[in-house]
């Protein structure tokens, strides 16, 4: 890395971590812009970024062996370590022949259930021996920060083998009661499917796989889940039901009815969750929590995931959550406004009634 790319690059990333931001956002043509408390904030006062400073910062911090391919997929994913304190979740992509990036900040302490605001109850999964636990979402929305804690919290309490499969690596843990080690896709292994089949051989009890992507790395973690370990991983879905017809519309038709029953008889729980601006500054997480149980998994078995919701809706004597209820219970608390809870609700006679 030159002086100048350096110089800029570590300023800019500085910033974010100053300002209280998630991500940094380098476009050609424009001001570096600071996602704050869920906000866009264009930095204004530092200049615009040309196309060659653009390229020239993307090929100085990232890992030769992830630009090899860049020409052809026009996409590069990669972890960067700006400080002791701080990482980077870097994308770098075309836009337009120029080179844009989004940067995420990965902070260096894994933070508690209770300073994330999340419900205690998911102390549970974490001392659980097996099962598959997923936590879902939209794109940045905290699902990687909740997996972080988990794991954390297994790794400070349990003498386990834990094995993290990522692409990229996000946060580095320490080896506490646990043996911990962290396999990065394209780097360690060759895909996720590789790195889990590995994993059966490697005495392993704890995994986390940071993004399921296609089904064959589904059907390895399930099939990890139904062979006693206990399995963590993320989708891009927005609730239980969706993520449950997500994973079964993965596969073709004639196996959709096994794995109803595997994942009918492997699943542990799926936590959904959505960061809300809160009132006193920063984001504040409202969730959806479903708990497997029979009826839950009868559900499944038989295709009706449609009535999931439901029985998460009447099911909170069980420590299940629905999306209105947390909604509702945010802004009883004072935490965010009314009509920030109002524009997430699911169903905003429902959510009105909680009130």
């Amino acid at each position: 890395m030159s002086k100048g790319e350096g110089t800029r690059i570590n300023e800019l990333l500085d910033i974010v971590i100053r300002e209280g931001g998630s991500d940094l956002h380098l476009s050609v043509g424009s001001h570096p812009i600071v996602r704050i408390s869920g906000a866009l904030v264009p930095l204004v006062q530092q200049p615009i970024l040309t196309a060659e400073e653009s390229e020239k910062i993307l090929r100085s911090i990232a890992p030769a062996q992830r630009m090899e391919n860049f020409s052809v997929t026009q996409s590069v994913d990669f972890s960067y370590a700006h400080t002791q304190q701080a990482r980077f979740r870097i994308n770098g992509f075309v836009v337009q022949g120029g080179i844009a990036m989004a940067m995420r900040l990965i902070p260096h302490q894994i933070n508690t259930f209770a300073s994330l605001n999340l419900p205690s109850i998911l102390e549970v999964f974490a001392q659980r021996t097996q099962g598959f636990f997923l936590v879902v979402g939209p794109v940045g929305q905290g699902k990687s920060t909740t997996l972080a804690a988990i794991i954390e919290r297994i790794n400070e309490t349990r003498a386990e083998h834990i094995v993290t499969i990522e692409d990229p690596v996000e946060y580095l843990f320490e080896q506490k009661k646990s043996l911990i080690h962290q396999r990065e896709v394209h780097i360690d292994a060759p895909t996720f499917e590789a790195a889990l089949q590995s994993a059966f051989r490697e005495d392993v009890n704890v995994i986390m796989v940071g993004e399921m992507r296609d089904q064959e790395t589904i059907s390895s973690a399930v099939t990890a889940a139904e062979t006693g370990h206990l399995v963590f991983s993320t989708l891009h879905t927005n609730n239980a039901s969706q993520t449950i017809d997500r994973i079964i519309d993965m596969f073709p038709s004639t196996q959709q009815a096994q794995v109803r029953v595997q994942l009918a008889g492997s699943l542990a729980g799926i936590f959904s969750q959505r960061l809300i601006p809160r009132i006193a500054g920063g984001l504040v997480p409202a969730y959806e929590l479903l708990i497997n149980n029979s009826a839950i998994a009868n559900l499944i078995r038989e295709g009706r995931t449609h009535e999931i919701t439901t029985v998460i809706q009447t099911s909170s004597q069980d420590g299940m959550v629905d999306m209105d209820r947390s909604l509702a219970e945010l802004v009883r608390k004072g935490e965010v406004t009314i009509e920030h809870a109002y524009e997430r609700a699911v169903d905003r006679k429902t959510f009105e009634r909680y009130l």
